[in-house]
């Protein structure tokens, strides 16, 4: 299978338009909800009758966090990099909101990648990164 930028289709018209949301498995969606509302400054979260939760962000495609029973075993295939304004303070600031580091996935100082308390790893870029 050859990947490529060229349509194999006379109509070269995509009509998918846009990343609406991105999902998360979540074992409680309304809190993990509610620490990337506290990280990306968002007004609230709502929660459906399920019990999934989401989030709005200004500038952003909605957050979604969705019920699952298993926890998550292994590394994330798809991450969010988020910029941030001073690297050390953000770092710190996701730190208290419950993240955690993930340093035995990169250590190298340009970034900081973390953890957010379900394990979701998401990296902090600083504006020459981003």
């Amino acid at each position: 299978m050859s990947v490529g930028s060229e349509r194999e289709t006379a109509d070269s018209t995509s009509h998918v338009v846009g990343v609406s949301m991105v999902a998360f498995d979540a074992n409680d969606p309304p809190a993990l909800a509610r620490f990337w509302a506290d990280l990306l400054n968002a007004r609230h979260v709502v929660v459906d009758d399920d019990g999934d939760a989401w989030v709005e962000v200004d500038g952003c495609p909605r957050l979604d966090f969705l019920k699952v029973p298993d926890a998550k075993q292994t590394k994330n295939r798809l991450h969010l990099d988020l910029t941030v304004t001073d690297l050390a303070a953000a770092t710190r600031e996701a730190l208290a909101l419950g993240a955690y580091l993930a340093d035995d996935v990169y250590d190298g100082g340009r970034w900081q990648v973390l953890r957010d308390p379900e394990g979701n790893e998401f990296c902090l870029l600083p504006p020459e990164q981003s």
